[in-house]
């Protein structure tokens, strides 16, 4: 850019000495040019590789390096026939120059023509079309009253080069009409700018040949054609430097000074025509001059109120457009985590599917959410659920989609992908999530379970939502904080499922529950202690069926209300026959489970209360068993744990240590008794962490004064060795199996061991 303005300067410095000096090797001054025309070629045909640029953008700076190049071509020829023959210096233009600068209109002509213009209506064309012709036709009026009507003098060799001048001046008037009316397209508009009021100053200085009579060893070519390649230079310098830009879209309203520039000129060209005739000529011509301007600013003014008003329309309608876009954005993203939400991802997995390209969609929810809000407070959780929808969207691709469906529900929709680069990003969505998250004063490490499945053989939204659903809860029947793929077989497993959950809600009016109690006894001698209330189901097809497979069945169903009501009755009734029964002798201690769901059911304690007075129990010889998770925090399940104590029953807190255990949990609930669950007694005999938190819960219970009850109980040496750190209380297969109540009577009866120790 350096060398290029050097170049510049020199060349202008020379044509202006000239004027007045006669130069003894008038060579000199074509020297620079070519060079020039070579620097603004380089400088264009750089722009014309940038990648970021349209088709349409880098067409136009090919062209125009195009361009630069035939004009140094030329310059080099026409520098050639000025310098030679016997006529020397002379402004003779050979055909070889003639071709060149017609080749190099050409290309000019085509860049500019070929612009990106916007759509207009038919009256906006209207006006469009007499604005040009305005302008073209004062440039007309210019060119001929300052250069054309001195032609008649010139030879052919000045006159080429001449009409070459003319068709540059129409080339930068229409380059400017169509930059100023129809706007740059892709291209910077100051770059555009820069070439067009370039090449009307080159027009301009081309314009001074037929006055450049007398200085043969000058000719406008000089100047027109540095003032040229310095202008393309500094336009693509420019161009490189700006960011590409979305497609130049005019206002249809966009006011603009060249109409009343080109009657300006006009009127003053015509003052300077009439002045040296003088008189009523040039008085005539003052005042329609005058009146010209008085109509053009009486336009002016009535243009600027309309497009005050008009403005003022533009922003209330800018205002709607931008309420209704708010609108619609809410209609499909999800207000919490500003995602999508299940319209738009439905919407997205029907185009999807429409396209016919496998995918795979995936659908996760986080474990325990419930726990998290009740414990924590709706605000932790919503900060849970949106930073668990940053992580997902920063995981996946730009082509991917994810979703919040709802509650804690999330979705992705993953596109171009193996089997196996989707089960990679499945096992990173589980460790993004497992990363700690604070909120607040609280330290989390949030984790979920995952269902994915392929597009393959899919027909609607609904389908693959169902599927992925279905995998989803297969991860989480097994625990969670994992994923699972969907597979055909699910769907007959939940049928089974569904069936049998049928079946159970029969079981009751059936007959086909039954209660057996385990023993709970003194250690070390295996004294009789208390029981622990168990429920079986006993189908008609299927033999025994496993509490841990229709207590969770239940569960889901939402079944586990009636069946805890009844099971609550059966303990109950039982309790109270053997006090009646056997009084002093009857179980200190007879527990029983009550679920989560139980608990949040309102009125629940005072159902219970209603059903110990009419049964006329001794509630003191009661248990509640419930699990942590199911009153880790401050609601409705720790009130009912709460009113349950205010009636007279013993808690048991069950299962401690296998959930989201909290030490705080001891001391916010009215526990009275610690079981320590049967994976940690498993260990107890070797030196693993089992043992270590074994001996640690012991200690816990002892200072706080809470009984604790080691579950699980399987070999002589596991009673030993709980019996040696200070456990008092077991129960397992090692002391005795559930029973029914009548074999419960018999050791009532006698009050003998239940193992041999």
């Amino acid at each position: 850019m350096v060398l290029g303005a050097a170049l510049f300067v020199f060349s202008a410095g020379w044509f202006l000495i000239g004027l007045g000096h006669v130069w003894a090797h008038p060579a000199l001054g074509w020297a620079a040019l070519p060079i020039m025309a070579a620097l603004a070629a380089r400088a264009c045909l750089r722009v014309a590789r940038r990648a970021d640029l349209s088709a349409v953008g880098r067409a136009f700076w090919r062209r125009i390096g195009l361009a630069s190049a035939l004009l140094g071509a030329g310059v080099i020829s026409n520098a050639i026939d000025a310098s030679t023959g016997p006529d020397a210096p002379s402004r003779y233009v050979s055909p070889l120059t003639s071709v060149l600068l017609l080749g190099l209109l050409f290309f000019a002509f085509g860049a500019m023509l070929r612009l990106t213009s916007w759509q207009r209506t038919r009256p906006e064309w209207i006006r469009f079309g007499l604005d040009a012709t305005i302008v073209l036709v004062t440039v007309g009026l210019l060119v001929w009253h300052y250069s054309l009507r001195h032609m008649w003098i010139m030879d052919l060799g000045s006159l080429l080069p001449m009409i070459g001048v003319i068709t540059l001046v129409l080339i930068s008037a229409l380059a400017m009409i169509k930059l100023t009316f129809a706007g740059s397209g892709q291209l910077d508009r100051q770059s555009l700018m820069i070439i067009t009021t370039g090449v009307a100053l080159a027009a301009a200085s081309g314009s001074l040949s037929p006055h450049l009579r007398d200085t043969p060893q000058l000719s406008g070519t000089m100047p027109a054609a540095a003032l040229v390649s310095l202008a393309l230079q500094l336009a693509a310098e420019r161009q490189l430097r700006a960011p590409a830009t979305p497609p130049d879209r005019q206002s249809a309203r966009r006011f603009t000074v060249l109409p009343y520039a080109s009657l300006a000129a006009a009127g003053l060209t015509l003052i300077g025509a009439a002045a040296p005739v003088g008189g009523e000529l040039l008085a005539l011509a003052i005042v329609a001059v005058f009146l010209s301007g008085l109509v053009a600013f009486r336009q002016v003014s009535a243009l600027r109120e309309n497009s005050r008003l008009l403005g003022t329309v533009d922003g209330n309608m800018r205002q709607m457009r931008d309420y209704q876009a708010q609108l619609d954005h809410e209609v499909t993203h999800d207000p919490l985590t500003g995602m999508p939400n299940r319209t738009m991802f439905t919407e997205r997995l029907a185009a999807a599917l429409a396209i016919g390209d496998p995918f795979h969609m995936v659908l996760l929810d986080i474990d325990d959410f419930k726990m998290i809000n009740d414990r924590l407070g709706h605000s932790t959780g919503d900060q849970m659920l949106r930073a668990i929808g940053d992580r997902l969207a920063a995981l996946i691709g730009p082509a991917d989609t994810a979703a919040r469906l709802g509650g804690d529900e999330f979705t992705l929709l993953l596109t171009a992908r193996t089997d196996d680069e989707a089960a990679v990003l499945l096992d990173r969505l589980l460790d993004v999530a497992r990363q700690p998250l604070v909120v607040g004063r609280y330290e989390m490490t949030p984790q979920v379970s995952v269902g994915a499945t392929v597009s393959e053989g899919v027909g609607t939204p609904e389908e693959l939502l169902r599927r992925a659903d279905v995998a989803m809860y297969a991860a989480k029947s097994v625990g969670g904080d994992r994923w699972a793929w969907f597979d055909p077989i699910m769907d007959q497993l939940a049928a089974e499922d569904a069936t049998l959950g049928a079946h159970l809600t029969q079981a009751i009016a059936r007959d086909e529950l039954f209660m057996l109690y385990q023993p709970i006894v003194e250690l070390p001698d295996g004294r009789f202690a208390g029981v622990e209330a168990l429920v079986r189901w006993r189908h008609p097809e299927h033999g025994l069926i496993s509490p841990a497979v229709f207590i969770p069945l239940a569960e889901r169903n939402g079944y586990i209300v009636e069946l805890g009501r009844w099971v609550l009755q059966q303990v109950v009734r039982q309790a109270a026959a053997w006090q009646r029964e056997y009084g002093d002798h009857a179980p200190a201690k007879v527990s029983v489970n009550i679920s989560a769901r139980q608990l949040q059911e309102p009125g629940f304690a005072a159902e219970l209360a209603a059903l110990l007075d009419r049964e006329g129990v001794d509630v003191r010889g009661l248990v509640a068993e419930v699990t942590e998770t199911a009153v880790l925090g401050t609601g409705a399940a720790l009130d009912a744990v709460r009113a349950l104590n205010a009636l007279g029953l013993r808690v048991a807190l069950d299962d401690f240590g296998t959930g989201a255990s909290s030490l705080s949990l001891l001391v916010d609930c009215p526990v009275q008794i610690l079981k320590v669950d049967k994976s940690f007694v498993d260990g107890v005999t070797s030196a693993s962490p089992q043992a270590v938190i074994v001996d640690s819960l012991i200690a816990i219970t002892q200072g706080l004064r809470i009984e604790a009850v080691a579950e699980g109980v399987e070999t002589a040496e596991q009673a030993e060795r709980l019996h040696r750190v200070g456990y008092k209380l077991a129960q397992g297969f090692h002391f005795a199996r559930p029973l029914p109540a009548e074999d419960i009577a018999l050791i009532l009866a006698g009050q003998p061991s239940v193992v041999a120790t």
